[in-house]
This record gives structure tokens, sequence and C-alpha cells, in this order.
């Protein structure tokens, strides 16, 4: 469903132009806007073409690997990096050209950065007293802030007393407590443990619920991407390749591109050996499956057809069936991981939940998917659409 709050723009035609859902009805101008931005270092293009609008109030990723331009936008927006062209727009307004300091941006760093020889107050009133807010409002803003993020009482201790979770708390309130038109967030789940990420996910979502503001996220983390966004940008060599819902991204993936990174998906090349009534598919390992196209395809022409690990099925279930052998067996308590040989030296990946034994190294397996469960790309990598 369309959308004038959540566009993207990009030379790459199954990604450009695109509109996606989200802006709720009535909503004033967006709170953050990229338009056509490019940056470069020297002879090195880090972003091209970069356009974005993000609705307010809604909490956006930037996801891609390490060099993809993700860090780079986001440090754009808090003028730590200088665009070569284009505009920023917030609320309407152009900072691209604005000092750092009269921006109205809470930044949180992987790194929390917190001041070590201040105490917790004044490390999260540090911005309060840079803006000349009168002391009395500092403290109660202050201890509202600490409140939020679950950390009352902590006001006297200095960093070095605090674990890592409990810094970046502080380095979040710190963030916030000046209400800051967008928050901006450097891979800030980085450093800590798997269950502190978990956690922190958890409190991030639910402040930037609370507090309404907008929220400019970026990870290579696709586990973090998927649970906490509203929207997801999918970045990739400074370009965008999708933005959509979490769902959006992953279940039906614009390019190869997002296929892959996003949830590793199983790429089964392939021709179109029959175009009239349901369209087949010959895999280049010889077994034919049937697909649902969103358009008649020319028979002959070559295809991909991408399924999720968790869209295959162990035994009788689908309609399209697989044969091979298993390589690999992970066993995960209600789930089992297959890596399976299914000849012409293509591999499948199937995550399927276990009814029964688990298959071990060199059994012969049958997996199944409906037609219904897959996404075609072209020879170009692009979805067909």
């Amino acid at each position: 469903m369309p959308d004038s709050q959540d566009t993207i723009s990009s030379p790459r035609p199954a990604s450009a132009g695109a509109t996606i859902a989200g802006a709720a009805a009535g909503t004033d101008s967006p709170a953050v806007e990229f338009r056509d931005i490019d940056i470069a270092y020297g002879k090195f293009v880090a972003v091209r073409d970069f356009s974005l609008s993000i609705r307010k109030g809604s909490f956006v990723t930037l996801l891609g690997p390490s060099g993809c331009g993700k860090t780079t936008i986001l440090r754009s927006i808090a003028g730590l990096v200088d665009i070569s062209g284009g505009q920023i727009m917030i609320d309407g307004r152009r900072v691209d050209d604005v000092p750092i300091y009269k921006r109205n941006i809470g930044l949180v760093f992987q790194s929390y950065a917190l001041f070590p020889h201040k105490n917790v107050f004044d490390n999260v009133a540090f911005g309060l007293k840079y803006r000349n807010v009168p002391k009395p409002e500092i403290v109660r803003r202050v201890g509202k802030a600490l409140e939020m993020v679950r950390l009352p009482g902590t006001e006297k201790k200095l960093p070095s007393q605090l674990s890592g979770g409990q810094q970046q708390r502080i380095a979040l309130a710190r963030a916030i407590v000046f209400e800051p038109q967008v928050l901006l967030l450097d891979e800030p789940l980085s450093a800590l443990d798997a269950n502190m990420r978990e956690e922190m996910r958890v409190e991030i979502k639910k402040i930037q619920k609370e507090t309404g503001i907008t929220a400019i996220f970026v990870t290579h983390d696709q586990e973090e991407a998927l649970s906490m966004s509203d929207r997801i940008v999918v970045m990739n060599a400074g370009r965008v390749e999708q933005i959509g819902t979490p769902q959006e991204v992953y279940e039906t993936p614009a390019t190869a591109f997002v296929a892959d990174f996003l949830g590793k998906a199983n790429m089964l090349a392939g021709t179109v050996s029959r175009s009239s009534g349901p369209t087949a598919v010959t895999l280049a390992a010889g077994q034919t499956v049937n697909v649902v196209a969103p358009k008649p395809l020319a028979q002959g022409g070559k295809v991909t057809v991408v399924v999720r690990p968790q869209k295959l099925s162990v035994g009788a279930a689908g309609a399209n069936r697989l044969s091979g052998r298993v390589v690999s067996a992970s066993y995960l308590g209600g789930s089992a991981i297959y890596e399976i040989d299914i000849g012409g030296g293509m591999t499948i990946r199937a995550n399927t939940p276990i009814s029964g034994r688990v298959f071990r190294e060199g059994e012969a397996i049958e997996v199944g998917f409906d037609p219904e469960g897959c996404v075609l790309l072209d020879e170009g990598g692009q979805r067909i659409s």
C-alpha cells in the first residue's frame, strides 16, 4: 500500500521510486528527509543518490554490511560528516548547512561515549547545561530520564561503577533528556552480550514509543532490524536496495542482495520450462518446481527461485518436493537446521520444526514447499513483479 512519507529513490529499477505504506493519516511534513544525498571522500563515493523520507514518530533502521554507507548517512544528519550534494531536512528545515551545535539531535554511540570523570547526573545533564536550562528544570528532567531507562538513584555513580548495559542506558538517557527532534543510534548494542542486547532492544523500542521521538537506527544485525523497526532500509555499496516493513523485506526481497543478506535465503537458479498454467521452473539440479509467477514468463528464460529456509518442511508437506542428502544437521531444541545436497552442485538450507527424529549426515531426505512460498528473480537479480 503506497505511502507518501516513507519513500526511497535509487537507480535500480526494482527499488527505485518505490513508495511504501506506513504514514498515518493526517501526518504533517516528514520528520526527516534526505534529498539526493551524495557523500564523497576525495575520489571515493561512499553514498550516491540517497533519498529517504521518514515520518514523525517512526523507528527506521539502516541495515547493511560494513562499508555500505549506513553509518555515514547517520553521521551526516548529526553534522559529523559533510555531504557533497543534496539536502538534509528536519521538520521541513534544511540543516545540512547548519552548525552541529544548532541541530537538535540526540546521538547514542556504540562506545557509550560517557565522560569517565563525571557522575551519572552530570553525564545526563550535559546537554541541558549546554543549552542553559535552569537548574531546577535540569534536576527534574534528569530524574525523569533516569526513570525512563530504569536507573533511578544512580545520579552520584561514576560510569566505571556501572555495567555495560547500565552505561548504555545512561547514554540513552543523555540523548533523550533534552527532547531532541531526532534520535540517532549508531550500532548501540554491538558491545553488549547476547542477553543484554535482547533486553536493550525491548527497552529502546519501548522508550521510543513512549516519547514519540523519531529514531534512526544503524545496524548490520538482521535480528535487531527485524525485531525493532517500523521500516527497514537495506543498503549496499552506498545505495538503497529496498525499503519496507520487516515482513515486506524478509518475505518479498526486491533483489538477490536483499534475499541473501537478510536471512540467507535459498537461491535456486533455473529455467522456465512451462509458462502456461502453473509456471514450472527446472532447476540446475535437474528437479522441477511449480511457482506463482506475477506475470507470464517466457519459456526458456533464466530465473532464480528464492525460498526462505523456514518455508521448507521435511517430509511430504508442500506441493513442491526436493530430494537430496543431508550434508549437516544442527539440533536447536524445537527445530533443526539441515544443509541438503540436492545435486547439480546445489545445496539448500531448511530450518524446520522437529516432528519426530532428527536426520543425520548422509541420510536421504525430502523437503517440500508451496508455490506461494517463493519469490522469483530475473536474470539481473531483480524481483519479478
